[in-house]
Formats: C-alpha cells, sequence, structure tokens
C-alpha cells in the first residue's frame, strides 16, 4: 500500500508539471527557435572559417547539431528549478506536503516531470535536424532519445538543487546562468575539444554536458573522442551523483 501511494504520488506531480509546460506555448516556441537561430546563424556565418580549421573535411552544421539537441536539455531542464522557487511563493509545495507524501517522493515527481517536458523539446528540435538533412539512422535515432533521456535527469536535477536553496527568481536566474553557460560553452558544441588549451580540456572532464554532446556526435555522425558506452556510463554516473544531492537538499530545502 505504502509503495502505491509512493508511485501515486510520483504520478501526480509528474502530471501537473507536464500540464503547466502544455499550457506555457511561449515556452516551447523559444526552446525551439533559439537554437535554431543559432544553429543558422553559427552554421552559416563561423562555420565558413571553422570548417576550414576546426573540423576540416566535415559538414561544420552537422558537427555541430548534437551540441545543440544538449542546449535545448540543458537549457530547458534547469529551468524547472524556477518552478520550485515559484511553487514556494505561492504556498503550493506546503499543499503538496499536507499529503502523505515525502519530500523525496515529491522531487522524484518534479524530475520527472521536468525531463519529460526537456525531452519533448528536444525531440522535436531532433525531427527538425533530419528535415534538414543530418545524417540521421533509425538506430542512431533510437541511441540519440535514449541518450537525451538520462542526460535529462542529471541537469534537472541540477536545477531543482538551486532552486530548492533560492528565495527569490531572481536569485534563481542568476545562479543559474552561471551553471548554464559553462555547461554549454565547455561541451565542445562549436569545436572539438582536442583544440583546446590544456586547463580548459580539464575543465571539461568534469562537465557532463561533454559526455552527452560526445555520446550523440558518436551515434549522428560516428565521431567522438570516447567510446558510446564511455560517455553513457560517466553521465549515468553524474545522474546518481545528481539525484541524491538533489533528494539531499529537497528534504533541508525551507518552506
Amino acid at each position: 500500500m505504502k509503495l502505491r501511494r509512493i508511485f501515486k504520488g510520483i504520478y501526480a506531480i509528474w502530471y501537473r508539471e507536464v500540464k503547466v509546460f502544455l499550457r506555457e506555448k511561449s515556452r516551447l516556441v523559444s526552446a525551439i527557435f533559439m537554437p535554431l537561430f543559432w544553429y543558422f546563424i553559427f552554421g552559416a556565418g563561423i562555420g565558413s572559417i571553422a570548417s576550414q580549421t576546426a573540423v576540416p573535411g566535415e559538414n561544420y552544421q552537422h558537427f555541430i547539431f548534437p551540441g545543440f539537441l544538449a542546449m535545448v536539455i540543458i537549457f530547458n531542464a534547469m529551468f524547472n528549478g524556477a518552478y520550485v522557487v515559484w511553487d514556494r511563493k505561492v504556498d503550493f509545495l506546503k499543499e503538496v506536503l499536507v499529503a502523505p507524501l515525502s519530500r523525496t517522493t515529491i522531487f522524484m515527481g518534479k524530475v520527472l516531470g521536468g525531463m519529460t517536458d526537456a525531452l519533448a523539446q528536444a525531440l522535436i528540435l531532433l525531427f527538425i535536424g533530419i528535415v534538414l538533412g543530418v545524417p540521421f539512422t533509425f538506430f542512431s535515432v533510437i541511441l540519440s532519445i535514449f541518450t537525451l533521456f538520462i542526460f535529462a535527469i542529471g541537469l534537472v536535477s541540477l536545477g531543482l538543487i538551486i532552486g530548492a536553496f533560492m528565495e527569490s527568481p531572481e536569485g534563481f536566474g542568476l545562479v543559474s546562468s552561471f551553471a548554464v553557460y559553462p555547461l554549454f560553452l565547455l561541451a565542445g558544441a562549436f569545436y572539438p575539444l582536442s583544440n583546446l588549451p590544456g586547463w580548459m580540456q580539464v575543465m571539461t572532464h568534469f562537465d557532463p554536458a561533454t559526455y552527452a554532446v560526445d555520446a550523440l556526435r558518436n551515434v549522428i555522425l560516428g565521431a567522438s573522442s570516447l567510446p558510446y558506452l564511455t560517455n553513457v556510463a560517466i553521465i549515468l554516473g553524474f545522474d546518481v551523483v545528481l539525484v541524491i544531492i538533489g533528494t539531499w537538499a529537497f528534504n533541508r530545502m525551507k518552506l
């Protein structure tokens, strides 16, 4: 009976997060428009130089596309932490905690809801990429979806961790920006990591997005720094660590 109540609680929180996402059409449009805008600007502009230097012999737009799939996950998964701040301000979390649900259950429901939102947006961009001629195969689409799925779990957890300690939306926006941009820019979305200075290469090893981009580049383009399974194992390791920290953060969160 207790286990059934936990699953029903997770489902209820997940359903609420998905309903909120479906009602915010502007969020969906911006989440797809901005990566595409960057994709075409960098692909046509910087790509005219980078294709001759950074990635000779490769289509630069195809090279950066896996990075933009990761970008959608990073920006939208982290955004879910802002809902924690708003839920506290409007006392929604207090209402939820009246129910016989643990904070761990609430956290897992929010992780699954945020993961579903971010993955849905990434899938839209993925299918746009197929239309644009990115060399997907059926097998690479399946592996790309799996990679985005496990990557989203960790990033949503990170966003919720930040949201658990922030007391205002402004504070969340400031702190999350310090996490979002290094995650994206150090992941090798625009350039091969082998071209970076040694000290920057060290920093990329601590960025989970590095391994997500590398895994996506492996299955889509057949070119990567590490084997696909190695990348997946590292991403899963990040997921476990961030879920554990997120559970702890939610249990210490002040209402």
